[in-house]
């Protein structure tokens, strides 16, 4: 089984991923592949090259993200593209390792898992929520930026209530709930699923 987890930057995905690794659930990081497949995938920086210009790229051949993010997290159509590109990539990376795990089910984090639509692809898919607020101040500690940085990022993701509309599970992580507790619920609604699938 597939299971899609989400948030917006700083609901806290990423720790609660680490507490469903700890009950064995494997954790695919789309995101983390992604910027891999940035840095050694020949067919991805030439697609990429060509789209943006040689100038994405360091003296090393890498793709200078932050160059590539100031030219494209301004224009949509351009940020369509590049992902585009990236996506299908991360796909097939996701699918070659999903084949490989023994667990009940796995889990895909991935930052942008509706916006993109890859979480049609998976059985189920699980947001992280936390306080707008909240998560600017978790991102400016974090990522040591400004709020104005942080918001800029913000509007590139759909807002939460978007995503909890098409969320099978929500965990709340605005520190009023245990988030050992929620994580729990939700993998034990999860191995249920399966039994019924």
């Amino acid at each position: 089984m597939k299971i899609g987890i989400t948030g917006g930057i700083g609901s806290g995905k990423s720790l609660v991923c680490k507490i469903f690794q700890i009950l064995k659930i494997p954790v695919f990081e789309a995101d983390r592949e992604a910027k891999e497949i940035l840095d050694s995938d020949p067919q991805t920086k030439e697609a990429l090259g060509n789209l943006l210009g040689v100038h994405i790229f360091d003296t090393n051949g890498k793709v200078n993200r932050q160059q590539m993010a100031g030219i494209i997290f301004n224009d949509q159509e351009l940020l369509q593209k590049v992902n585009g590109i990236i996506h299908p990539a991360v796909r097939r990376k996701f699918n070659e390792w999903h084949m490989a795990q023994k667990a009940p089910y796995v889990i895909q984090e991935a930052a942008i898992l509706f916006e993109s639509g890859i979480y049609k692809l998976m059985d189920r898919n699980i947001v992280v929520t936390a306080p707008e607020e909240l998560r600017i101040n978790r991102v400016m500690e974090r990522d040591g930026v400004t709020k104005e940085k942080v918001l800029e990022r913000m509007k590139n993701q759909w807002p939460e209530k978007e995503k909890v509309a098409l969320a099978d599970y929500i965990i709340r992580n605005d520190e009023s709930q245990s988030l050992i507790h929620q994580v729990l619920e939700t993998h034990q609604k999860i191995m249920n699923y399966g039994k019924i699938c």
